[in-house]
């Protein structure tokens, strides 16, 4: 008799099936046309009732099934019963039939922490840029981002009602990404996504140094390595600390397992155990290929800036 799969298979089996879950969620609330945006800190800073709900689904779902894994979520809310219609109970079998890399397969649930950003891309989906906006459900193991599952609720939306909304993009380090076709920009050319709605002068600084053909900004740091990975864009560029490790962990090791790298602007790798701080205050700085090469070009004056934590 085969055993049971390994702790973290099954964790990435229920967050695929989690993350489903919550695109609809996504997707319903806006047909329903009551967005319940507050504001968290500021006009750039909105949570919606999307993120309350998500986050809900999200945490209580992987709570009931795995209640020894840490899991940190975006949104500070209220602890109190979840209605059951929010919690997902299923797997995504497919993840439960592949190999589990063997330096994860004895690993035990409370040395898991999984990283939660309900919708990242907020202010994006409150403006209808609904192409930004993703579900980021990021696992870490001793301090290492090493799975991860990113859902784009609205893909496909702009091919009209008739589209078939959403899809879902998964990797573990060892293994591989999936859920999409991996691209790489043309030889050469070099496209940098950025930020849509956070900018300032250091941003700009360290944009302008990489000499791109093409600056796109858009929002969510999810749709961005999903820009990596699909060939739209060679290098992710944030010279700010406005990102946070919910932001950053699930698209990681996504593009990790695929051969990039994201690290901070001193090139130095994030790491997610439970109780580092939040803000990922060197920026960010991420690649598919090359990355040497978009290293190398970050002014001094950003690393001097920018304080490795």
């Amino acid at each position: 008799m085969s055993s049971s799969p390994a702790v973290l298979m099954r964790l990435m089996a229920s967050a695929f099936a989690v993350a489903e879950k919550a695109g609809g969620i996504v997707r319903d609330i806006m047909k329903a046309g009551d967005l319940g945006i507050v504001e968290k800190t500021g006009a750039n800073d909105l949570q919606t009732k999307a993120d309350r709900l998500v986050q809900q689904c999200i945490c209580s779902s992987l709570t009931r099934k795995f209640p020894k894994v840490t899991i940190i979520g975006e949104e500070d809310l209220p602890s109190h019963d979840v209605e059951e219609n929010l919690i997902e109970n299923g797997q995504f079998e497919e993840i439960l039939q592949r190999v589990c890399p063997g330096e994860y397969s004895g690993v035990r649930e409370e040395e898991l922490v999984v990283w939660v950003d309900p919708l990242d891309g907020t202010k994006e989906y409150t403006e209808g840029l609904l192409d930004h906006v993703t579900v980021l459900i990021g696992i870490a193991y001793e301090g290492k981002a090493i799975a991860g599952v990113i859902n784009q609720p609205f893909y496909n939306y702009e091919l009209g009602p008739s589209a078939s909304l959403g899809r879902t993009l998964w990797g573990i380090l060892g293994v591989g990404s999936f859920g999409f076709e991996l691209r790489e920009v043309a030889d050469g050319k070099r496209i940098i996504t950025t930020t849509r709605s956070h900018s300032n002068q250091l941003v700009t600084e360290c944009v302008q140094a990489m000499q791109p053909q093409q600056v796109i900004r858009v929002g969510g740091a999810g749709n961005k390595i999903i820009q990596l990975i699909e060939g739209k864009a060679s290098a992710y560029v944030f010279a700010s600390p406005g990102c946070k490790k919910w932001d950053t962990c699930a698209p990681e090791a996504i593009l990790h397992a695929v051969g990039g790298k994201l690290t901070d602007m001193h090139g130095q790798p994030y790491r997610y155990h439970k109780d580092v701080k939040h803000m990922n205050s060197a920026g960010v700085l991420a690649t598919l290929r090359d990355f040497e090469f978009y290293a190398s070009r970050v002014p001094e004056s950003v690393k001097q800036a920018l304080q490795s934590d």
